[in-house]
């Protein structure tokens, strides 16, 4: 199979069953679970994403509780087809930048397998248990296309829309019982509609939401298509004329299968703990913690120089002035100015202050600069780096080597728990008891005989 990576990967996530995998594993994706409702619900109100709702509410159905064959959109609690339900769970999801990422790929897996994976399972009353298995399926298959792309591409192309849709598709292939040959199939569909481009950024354009509704949406397409005979490239990966030829330099096709049922990627998923780009988390956490030792205020920092690798600049380098909150998560200098302001850059500190005029005139004192060591450990390691400039004349230097949220300096359930509440009672779209239930609901899935509405009646 060495030969012919797409089916080998095909083959994993079609014969992957939930005993495969280690109960550590299992956990985990039970945390990423929870992580990604949180963030699903705190993006209600978005004004995006209440747009794809209002296209998919007009062009789909609206089911009735008791209907077959229906998914829950949780941001309105309705129940409609699997596939836009799909849409409208991954566009919230992603747009409050709290959803998870693994750094290797520079992909975020919640935001496209657990949209499709839970409209699937919703629709064919699947068990927690396949529930879970399946979503591992999409993560161990999302971030190796990811890491397959390689860094070339993630400088054009949004890996979470283009690596998310096969993603979609190996999660909801697993649901749907597809074969190794059908699932191959599956792949070569999504393959084929794989894409998202950083332009956006510019802009401060919308398109990020349309990334992960597009990603979950045909993936999940993908598989039901394959599921009914269906046809899609065979080498849709490692073609001549497939994803890499066109989206990458650099791909190298033993990053598809190398590992495959012994390195679980799945738990090597990074949480978010500031609501931002992850690219600007490192500089953030280095930067406080030289606060910290140093006992600074933000008046006493008169530069700051964030040392980062060529992907932050890539992506972060597009945004100077940033128009709205959504793109000031992409301003290293705003995140700073509202870290060394406020200690955090959450979300309330972004709605509320992003253009304040004092995080603006900090962000006017923050440079990115590309450093050599940071830039060689990335993707498998984000590092931060920090030099500050006091108003006094010192000659301040800082790093974190693990993130907050990073698998080394992870966050706990308790802070899972915490941080699900928090952006639940942001978005308005649960009441702390809701919360409740649905937070011992994810903790006992493995034990779910079948998965049914999560917050509807």
């Amino acid at each position: 199979m060495n030969d012919h990576p797409s089916a080998a990967l095909a083959a994993f996530a079609a014969k992957l069953r939930a005993e495969d995998i280690p109960a550590a594993v299992l956990r985990r994706s039970e945390d990423l679970f929870l992580d990604w409702l949180g963030s699903t619900l705190a993006g209600k109100s978005a004004r995006a994403v209440q747009a794809i709702e209002r296209y998919a509410l007009a062009m789909g159905p609206t089911l009735r509780n008791g209907d077959a064959g229906g998914a829950e959109v949780l941001i309105s609690r309705r129940l409609t087809s699997p596939h836009f339900a799909a849409m409208v769970n991954a566009a919230a999801s992603h747009v409050v930048e709290q959803d998870d990422v693994h750094n290797g790929s520079v992909f975020h897996p919640a935001a496209v397998v657990f949209p499709a994976a839970l409209a699937t399972a919703q629709a064919t009353g699947a068990s927690g248990r396949e529930f879970l298995a399946a979503a591992v399926a999409g993560y161990e298959v999302g971030i190796r296309v990811g890491e397959f792309l390689g860094r070339p591409h993630y400088r054009i192309f949004h890996t979470t829309a283009t690596a998310g849709t096969l993603a979609a598709a190996a999660a909801t292939g697993r649901l749907l019982g597809l074969d190794a040959e059908t699932m191959l199939h599956a792949f070569g569909s999504a393959g084929t509609q794989a894409a998202g481009l950083w332009e956006f950024l510019r802009d401060a354009a919308d398109s990020k939401q349309l990334h992960c509704a597009h990603a979950a949406s045909a993936g999940l397409a993908s598989a039901w298509l394959a599921r009914d005979g269906f046809t899609g490239a065979r080498r849709i990966l490692e073609g001549e004329q497939g994803m890499a030829a066109g989206m990458s330099s650099d791909a190298d096709p033993a990053r598809l299968t190398v590992g495959l049922g012994e390195r679980w990627a799945t738990a090597e998923t990074s949480f978010k703990y500031h609501a931002s780009c992850r690219h600007t988390h490192p500089s953030a956490d280095a930067l406080l913690a030289l606060m910290r030792e140093h006992r600074l205020g933000a008046d006493d920092i008169a530069e700051v120089k964030a040392r980062v690798h060529q992907g932050a600049i890539d992506v972060l380098g597009r945004v100077v002035v940033p128009a709205t909150v959504h793109q000031a998560k992409f301003s290293m200098g705003t995140v700073l100015g509202l870290v060394a302001e406020f200690g955090y850059a959450g979300l309330d500190e972004f709605d509320r202050h992003f253009v304040a005029p004092r995080v603006a005139e900090f962000r006017d004192r923050v440079a990115m600069q590309l450093d050599a060591e940071v830039d060689a450990a990335y993707p498998q390691r984000w590092i931060g780096k920090v030099q500050v400039r006091t108003r006094d004349g010192r000659i301040l230097d800082a790093r974190v080597d693990q993130p907050k949220g990073d698998p080394g300096n992870t966050l706990s359930r308790a802070e899972l728990e915490d941080k699900a509440r928090r952006l639940a009672a942001y978005g308005d779209a649960a009441t702390p008891a809701e919360m409740g239930t649905l937070i011992a609901g994810v903790w006992a899935l493995e034990r779910t005989p079948h998965i049914g509405r999560l917050l509807g009646t």
